[in-house]
């Protein structure tokens, strides 16, 4: 196998590289986004995407989208990826989320059970023009904040806060050492300090108390986050049945295997030397000492569970293990891995494995990774899949409840959180430099951001009425 031969700039040519990026693609011409006039019909690009989807969930897909324009642009990568093949690219490359809406960032454990606040999915990623995630991230911002009914003022602060602290960010990362930049993390402890010197900022009575209201959700949402393991799984998935616990069924929702293994066209033999199978295969992934410790394990139940909104319709199963006895369960959550919806516009990805793609791509981007992130084939040609871990302290925000403060505020660690993740796999030394000092990149993100809420809507539009008409069916509230 012949060695990659990696390049190695001076800082200097570096910048360089990243200014004449500027000279080739100004940041001025990230202004005036309109959509092409050649645009595929975004109805047709989900209807392409649900052929391939478990059949009874499409609707359910469809009824979380419908909730409002904000439910329907998380929905709505692969239309996205299609809008963003034609912007302007400084030609910077870093590996991409791919789906880096607002609502893909949270709290999680790390291995050294630290809460970590961080990106949280990946099944999109790919390399590819770091505006891309940008985009997608500063759009969401501008459309949950025109559902949360804020001014348009407040809606522009709030869109400028994630686009300048990615900038100022990357800017920062591009000043530090290679290693400082990879142990770079958001803790529990520096994401309540970064609220504190936000709080500090503000005048007048009301805005304190609206704060510290903040502060105390926070808080509280933090220590729920560290309740949420295996075993708090167990308490709300699971039952007692004959001695044993095995997964609650709960359709369509929650569907144990024991009840779905017709659908696959396995009797139950088959269905169990599957799993064996399975579990095997992806033992393989692997390192070693996580392979021993997985080895303590075995499987007692397994279910089909919905996750999502844009998921929703691909296979995703829960696995319940046990341990040294019954009060030492691992719930893993195995989801499935398609190609990339920016796979459809940029080249394709180095792993012929698309479950290898989500987990390699996520190992890359966060500052630290579920120790069971492994993949395998499914028992179905064509199906491919990844595992982690279900819950392991992992927590979300409210998007839908905060007002501007909190959500300008959240903005900023979104922004921080995916340049840093950006530069771990990109050149934040060029992409800082391409950035510049001023706010002309974030000024063209917020033009970019409100031109593509306008679009979104419309989109929004447009698959309401596709599911009035009875082009797409769906089910609401499940």
């Amino acid at each position: 196998m012949t060695a990659r031969r990696i390049e190695h700039l001076s800082v200097a040519d570096r910048k360089a590289r990243g200014k004449d990026a500027r000279d080739n693609t100004p940041l001025t011409s990230h202004l005036g986004w309109a959509s092409a006039a050649d645009r595929p019909d975004p109805i047709a690009l989900l209807e392409a995407q649900n052929a391939t989807r478990e059949q009874d969930l499409v609707p359910v897909r469809h009824g979380r989208m419908l909730v409002s324009p904000f439910t329907f642009y998380r929905g709505a990568a692969k239309i996205m990826a299609a809008d963003l093949k034609g912007t302007p690219r400084a030609g910077l490359i870093s590996q991409l989320c791919g789906d880096a809406h607002l609502s893909n960032f949270g709290v999680f454990a790390s291995p050294e059970r630290q809460l970590l606040f961080d990106l949280n999915d990946f099944d999109e990623t790919l390399p590819g023009p770091f505006e891309y995630d940008v985009k997608r991230l500063c759009a969401s911002f501008t459309i949950a904040a025109r559902n949360n009914e804020f001014s348009p003022a407040d809606a522009r602060d709030v869109t400028l806060s994630a686009a300048r602290a990615y900038r100022e960010s990357m800017r920062d990362f591009a000043q530090m050492r290679v290693m400082d930049i990879w142990y770079a993390h958001l803790s529990e402890e520096e994401l309540i300090n970064n609220f504190n010197v936000a709080r500090a900022g503000e005048k007048g009575k009301a805005q304190r108390k609206a704060a510290d209201q903040i502060e105390k959700n926070t808080r509280k949402g933090v220590a729920k986050a560290r309740t949420r393991d295996s075993l708090q799984a167990l308490s709300k998935l699971a039952e007692y049945v004959d001695g044993n616990y095995r997964i609650v069924s709960q359709p369509p929702i929650v569907i144990p295997l024991r009840e779905l293994a017709t659908t696959f066209g396995m009797n139950e033999e088959e269905t169990e030397a599957a799993l064996i199978e399975q579990l095997r295969s992806y033992r393989d992934t692997l390192q070693d000492d996580r392979r021993h410790l997985l080895e303590q394990f075995h499987v007692i139940d397994v279910a089909r569970k919905v996750v999502g909104v844009g998921s929703v319709g691909t296979r995703a199963f829960i696995a319940l293990l046990e341990g040294r006895d019954q009060q030492d369960p691992l719930f893993l959550q195995v989801k499935e891995a398609t190609t990339s919806v920016l796979e459809d516009h940029l080249p394709k990805s180095r792993y012929r494995q698309p479950g290898e793609r989500v987990v390699q791509g996520q190992r890359m981007m966060q500052a630290a990774s579920d120790i069971y992130l492994g993949w395998t084939k499914g028992v179905q040609e064509g199906r491919f899949l990844y595992w982690r871990q279900l819950r392991d302290m992992k927590g979300s925000a409210v998007v839908e409840t905060m007002k501007p403060f909190a959500m300008a505020f959240y903005a900023r660690e979104c922004g921080w959180t995916l340049a840093r993740a950006h530069a771990r796999s990109g050149d934040p030394v060029a992409i800082g430099a391409y950035l510049g000092k001023t706010d002309a990149f974030d000024l063209g993100i917020m033009d970019f951001s409100e031109r593509y809420a306008d679009q979104n809507a419309e989109d929004y539009e447009a698959f309401a009425e596709a599911v009035k008409s009875g082009r797409l069916e769906a089910t609401e509230g499940v």
